[in-house]
């Protein structure tokens, strides 16, 4: 008996399926037989995996954005901007020229942004007391209390400063402060003093002002002015309405001065010892000089001599003009230093324009005598 061709089987079956089920078949899992594919025959009873129970979602068409319409623009103005007016700040009360609780006495100089205090000028004479020499160079200088010494001496101006103070046991020498100062003139003799306080009160005058041995009366307002009757170039004026006068000779010299107290508080930052019994009122001044000679001497007026060399130790903290000897007086309206240069008349040889000229410094400091440094 012939053997059946195996090999023909799948051809068999192909042929077989491609008859019919032209368009391909498949195959069931539980049965094994062949099922067409889009055929007739029934579907198989056993999916080849579970359905998936949840329906696909909808398709959701894409979220196109579209931005609001923007509201309509009005051409906009910047408001107008008013011009800004410097007003300068009103006068502080009394006060010395320290960084402490004191008001300080200023002027606006250079600029409205740059106060610059009338004692850190040239020709300045405050605190206990800090000089600043017409060089610009700072310096102190104690002398003694209840003594004293000529501060200018000239041909024909000589001014004289009255020491107070108050000793100090750990100390060498003397707190001071000038308390008053003579100033001596052709032949005539002006006193400005601080009147001796205990309790200070701005608002209270107390300067005291005699011209050749007359008292000189001035109204308790700012601006208020006195004229001598007899020297018509000599004006008295007060910067406030108690305790700051400007005097001026015409040609000659402009002295500010004002009485100033020293307070509990700088007594107790620099030790000064003050008791409520007296305040030490005494002088914050500011020179100016117009007509110096080439003779100037004195504590502040060796300094406008022309190529004045200063012995003092620049480096120190704080520079101490010595010389009490040279500088000491018999009394506030006497001319006899060992230095003095006053004779009282009117014929000096006086400082040429040129050889020291009146300068405006940037920084404020101007005068005759000035040097501006960079």
């Amino acid at each position: 008996m012939a053997q059946p061709k195996l090999h023909l089987l799948p051809i068999l079956f192909l042929v077989l399926v491609a008859m019919f089920c032209p368009a391909g078949c498949t195959v069931e899992c539980a049965s094994c037989k062949p099922i067409c594919v889009h055929g007739s025959s029934t579907p198989p009873s056993v999916p080849d995996s579970p359905p998936d129970s949840t329906p696909p979602p909808p398709s959701t068409p894409p979220v196109t954005y579209t931005p609001p319409p923007s509201p309509p623009t009005a051409p906009q103005t910047p408001p107008s901007t008013p011009p800004v007016t410097y007003t300068p700040p009103p006068s502080p009360p009394t006060g010395m020229c320290v960084p402490a609780l004191v008001p300080v006495d200023v002027r606006l100089i250079a600029s409205p942004a740059k106060p610059v205090c009338k004692c850190d000028r040239p020709g300045a004479v405050c605190q206990d007391p800090r000089f600043i020499g017409g060089d610009g160079t700072t310096f102190y200088f104690h002398g003694k209390k209840d003594q004293d010494f000529c501060l200018v001496s000239d041909s024909n101006l000589h001014i004289n400063g009255h020491f107070i103070g108050k000793r100090n046991e750990n100390m060498k020498r003397d707190f001071t402060w000038v308390q008053s100062i003579a100033i001596l003139f052709d032949k005539h003799q002006l006193f400005l003093g601080a009147l001796k306080t205990s309790t200070w009160d701005d608002s209270i005058d107390r300067l005291s002002l005699t011209f050749d041995r007359e008292p000189v009366t001035l109204p308790e307002i700012e601006g208020s002015k006195w004229q001598s009757t007899y020297v018509p170039s000599l004006y008295i004026t007060r910067a406030s309405d108690s305790n700051n006068v400007i005097v001026e000779v015409e040609g000659s010299f402009k002295i500010t001065a004002k009485v100033v107290p020293i307070t509990e508080e700088d007594s107790r930052i620099h030790n000064y010892g003050i008791t409520n019994e007296d305040c030490f009122a005494h002088l914050d001044l500011a020179f100016k000089f117009y007509s110096l000679s080439d003779e100037v001497n004195g504590v502040l007026g060796q300094t406008y001599k022309p190529g004045y060399v200063s012995r003092l130790n620049i480096g120190a903290k704080m520079p101490v003009m010595g010389g009490d000897r040279d500088f000491h007086t018999s009394s506030l309206l006497s001319p006899d230093c060992a230095v003095a240069r006053f004779t009282g008349i009117n014929e000096v040889d006086t400082l040429e324009s040129s050889e020291m000229p009146e300068l405006s410094c940037g920084s404020g400091i101007d005068g005759r005598g000035v040097v501006c440094k960079r």
